[in-house]
């Protein structure tokens, strides 16, 4: 279903500078499955070694770094050969073997010739909580996320969508009967979201309760993790923090406050279990910035921020949505459809490779994003519906006279100046296609 980060996968295998390769992301986003897939279609065999499944695995690593001894023995207990530029050597949940991991170093310097790719789903846990050696410099790093929107409909059979849509102009309307068809695909991926085996239940059997139970056991599994890989210390707190990120979301200010987790609590109580959620990848911070200059991170405020899941599905069913709900004109959330769509596109954004800010002015003004593109600053309102009045997005271009924005609903595609920003009002289902309207709008 990754099919570009299979695409750049094959462009690693041929990059004759390449390192051992690191493929990061939340737990059970496709990893492992992207990985072999990669390996059978571009390889002739794959050695594939569980660290957490196997601890024989890791022991390979503890007498020294030869990494021509470490091949040697993985091959004898694999009983196959390992043969460069052939095989492709598969090291997953490598963060359970710390050794395993500070290697890639050695295979990098002496064995370069080697295919060898990692996964890790709690290696950024790993690293900050246990004395680790990280090869710095030493390894190329891929993230990966869940499906995102484009890939969802792409699983489902309607990649001649994506092609009808890629070239769209900003100044066609689009007809009632495709606006039908994409909001209805966009509820679709609200309620199933991008986690590899909920789409594949859904492209299978067009069940919505069958995903809600798969959905269950993803949380279930998630929250086995607190207890199982975080400190004792902050099993309470993480499992505090991780209930209250749906509920302050889903509010209308939706910054993230620590009081609001538990009564009493602080903020220095709290962040570390904050920390832990972010970093093993459940949960997105963006960060407040109040000067829209390049580059954003520069002015980012830490300490005012707002919290997002990593997957849209997964933000329903926390809130206890049925899918219903979605379908039913008369009975849809209208109490949850900002925080559900705020998330949507924050995701959406993330999975572009954009790290997205929010902007306020005091209490009278707020933009929900904007993003560094190349130097370039571009703001993003997000209206769940068709209305798309938006002063503080007025304010915004005005203040900062940016040249480029847009406005995210579900209002059909248009094009029109707001304070001499060019701006886009895009159809949520055409998030994906953002890049396309940059370009038109910034290339001379």
């Amino acid at each position: 279903m990754k099919r570009e980060i299979i695409e750049q996968l094959a462009e690693w295998k041929d990059n004759s500078r390449r390192k051992p390769l690191l493929l990061t992301g939340v737990r059970q986003c496709g990893k492992t499955h992207t990985l072999k897939e990669f390996g059978s279609k571009y390889f002739k065999n794959v050695c594939y070694i569980n660290f957490e499944a196997d601890s024989k695995y890791a022991a390979v690593f503890e007498y020294d770094f030869d990494v021509e001894r470490i091949i040697r023995e993985i091959a004898l207990i694999q009983h196959c050969q390992i043969i460069e530029g052939e095989t492709l050597v598969i090291f997953d949940e490598i963060q359970e073997a710390p050794r395993a991991l500070t290697a890639l170093k050695y295979f990098c310097e002496n064995k370069r010739g080697l295919h060898i790719a990692c996964a890790g789903s709690l290696l950024g846990v790993a690293i900050k909580h246990q004395n680790i050696s990280f090869p710095v410099g030493k390894v190329n790093r891929m993230q990966m996320y869940p499906l995102s929107f484009k890939e969802f409909i792409t699983a489902l059979g309607y990649e001649n969508h994506i092609e009808m849509f890629a070239n769209w102009p900003a100044d066609r309307e689009i007809p009632p009967a495709y606006i039908k068809e994409m909001e209805h695909l966009l509820k679709e991926y609200y309620i199933v979201g991008g986690m590899p085996e909920a789409v594949k239940e859904y492209v299978e059997t067009r069940n919505f309760e069958t995903v809600a139970e798969i959905q269950d056991e993803i949380l279930a599994d998630y929250a086995d993790d607190f207890s199982k890989h975080a400190p004792t210390s902050e099993h309470d707190k993480i499992r505090m923090i991780w209930d209250s990120v749906p509920k302050q979301l889903a509010k209308e200010n939706n910054k993230f406050v620590f009081s609001h987790v538990k009564e009493g609590k602080r903020a220095h109580e709290l962040e570390g279990a904050l920390l832990w959620l972010k970093y093993a990848g459940l949960v997105h911070i963006v960060e407040l910035v109040q000067n829209a200059e390049s580059p954003l991170s520069a002015y980012a405020d830490a300490t005012n921020f707002k919290v997002y899941l990593s997957d849209v599905g997964l933000l329903c069913r926390r809130l206890g949505i049925g899918y219903r709900s979605f379908f039913d004109d008369d009975s849809h959330p209208t109490t949850f459809k900002g925080a559900i769509t705020e998330n949507y596109v924050l995701t959406e954004l993330i999975n572009s490779g954009r790290q997205p800010y929010f902007w306020r002015s005091g209490n009278s003004a707020e933009l929900d994003f904007l993003f560094d593109d190349s130097g370039l600053i571009i703001p993003l309102e997000v209206k769940a519906a068709t209305n798309t009045q938006a002063k503080s997005y007025k304010l915004f271009c005005k203040k900062f006279r940016v040249g480029t924005g847009f406005k995210l609903s579900l209002k059909n595609i248009a094009k029109n100046d707001v304070e001499g920003a060019q701006t886009i009002s895009l159809p949520l289902y055409l998030e994906w296609n953002m890049d396309y309207y940059i370009k038109s709008n910034t290339t001379p």
